[in-house]
């Protein structure tokens, strides 16, 4: 089992839900993140007053998946996230050593 990690665009989120809900992904933990990464924030204009934003809100994804599902989910993270700008996000694979549902105890790839 992976999980996965994504950090995307916000008004990517509902586009890139359904896409991987397409794919088979059942479950996804979704954050209101802030960061940067290489293009190191941006200077904004509001009510005439100009202001450096350092920390660019984005979203974070959380999926566990099973090993035979990643390429799939991980290709249709990039296409569907992209938009060719900079800040479109990043994808991370993990490694997952165990998962437990904790209602019925099912544990593995079944607690998925």
């Amino acid at each position: 089992m992976k999980l996965i990690i994504a950090v995307i665009k916000p008004f990517k989120l509902e586009e890139v839900r359904e896409a991987l809900t397409s794919v088979g992904v059942q479950g996804l933990t979704v954050s209101e993140v802030k960061g940067y990464g290489r293009q190191s924030g941006h200077t904004e204009i509001y009510r005439g007053a100009e202001y450096v934003v350092n920390f660019v809100p984005k979203i974070k994804l959380e999926m566990a998946v099973a090993d035979s599902d990643v390429a799939s989910v991980v290709e249709t993270l990039a296409e569907t996230a992209k938009t060719g700008k900079i800040g479109d996000g990043k994808v991370f694979v993990l490694d997952v050593e165990q998962t437990l549902r904790i209602r019925t105890g099912e544990t593995g790839e079944e607690a998925l």
